[in-house]
């Protein structure tokens, strides 16, 4: 922060912030001002790299196998974290559903049905309360991915995934950096 300045009710804050922290930063301000915030940049120089700009701290849900997701499994998993989908959007392996609350990655089975037997008494489910998916713009999805993971964007849909789809490669790249 450069400059802090008082004009009626409302103030102009002033910020040195390299062109790569910009990413996000309008929808941020949007947020935490409901909506009142103006932000506006332009070129100062150019300086020295001085050093790379924090990125979340939490983990993501990653899909395991190809399917449309099932809201009796999202109900289930709500608890692990935030989700980016809604039910019965199709999803694949490697695809990045949601943000989990821990610092982990962790690879969920969003495609596991409820089972359905003729034991089961009908009082005794509870009824499903699936939170609204957190849909992310272009520019939410760019500032959100992490060095791991890319962006997909289709005519219908932006996505989320990891560059190495299958568990199985991520593990073994994993063991490889650790390595060398």
């Amino acid at each position: 922060m450069v400059d802090m300045e008082q004009h009626g009710l409302r103030k102009m804050i002033r910020f040195h912030i390299p062109t790569r922290g910009l990413i996000g930063l309008r929808s941020k301000m949007l947020t935490a001002s409901a909506g009142e915030a103006i932000v506006t940049h332009r070129f100062l120089h150019y300086e020295p790299f001085k050093g790379d700009i924090q990125q979340r701290n939490n983990g993501v849900l990653i899909s395991q196998a190809k399917g449309p997701s099932v809201a009796f499994a999202i109900d289930a998993l709500q608890l692990r974290g935030t989700f980016f989908i809604n039910p019965a959007e199709e999803c694949y392996a490697g695809m990045i559903l949601g943000e989990h609350c821990i610092d982990k990655d962790l690879v969920v089975n969003i495609q596991k049905a409820k089972q359905l037997t003729n034991m089961r008494a009908s009082g005794t489910d509870r009824a499903m309360k699936i939170a609204p998916a957190q849909v992310k713009s272009l520019e939410e999805a760019l500032e959100y991915i992490a060095a791991d993971e890319l962006v997909e964007i289709t005519p219908n849909n932006i996505r989320l995934r990891k560059k190495m789809l299958t568990e199985v490669d991520r593990k073994r790249f994993g063991r490889q950096k650790s390595k060398g």
